[in-house]
């Protein structure tokens, strides 16, 4: 009767790794690199000599890569605010880079108050995707 319960309970623990071991293809694994002040030349699956970078590149070649894409902004906030939101860095109000304190001198003479933050209620990019699983 022992033998038949230890049985039992090693089928069913073995049934339940083995349904949590597959994997869900309707869930796609998705990696996405953001990178600041990153040049179109300076990694080697895009043609630099100079740079080494073998881990980069073996995972761009089994991955999918961008080869014709541009920026939102020419600095980093405005384009991240861009990427997580789909909208222009203007809709944002976040057309210059996010400083990290607000009492400089010289900045009593700008004459345009860009954002600072993303609004709360504002859907990201991550909660679109977190939402589909």
């Amino acid at each position: 009767m022992k033998s038949r319960i230890r049985t039992y309970l090693a089928f069913i623990a073995l049934t339940t790794c083995l349904i949590q071991s597959q994997e869900n293809p309707d869930r796609p694994n998705i990696v996405f690199f953001l990178v600041d002040d990153l040049g179109w030349t300076d990694l080697g699956c895009y043609g630099s000599n100079f740079y080494e970078t073998p881990n980069i590149d073996s995972f761009a070649m089994d991955g999918v890569k961008f080869n014709n894409a541009y920026a939102a902004c020419h600095v980093c906030s405005p384009t991240r605010s861009s990427i997580l939101t789909g909208k222009y860095p203007a809709r944002n109000k976040m057309t210059d880079w996010i400083r990290g304190r607000r009492d400089f001198p010289f900045q009593q003479y700008l004459n345009v108050k860009t954002g600072q933050f993303l609004p709360f209620e504002e859907v990201t990019l991550a909660e679109k995707v977190r939402s589909h699983g």
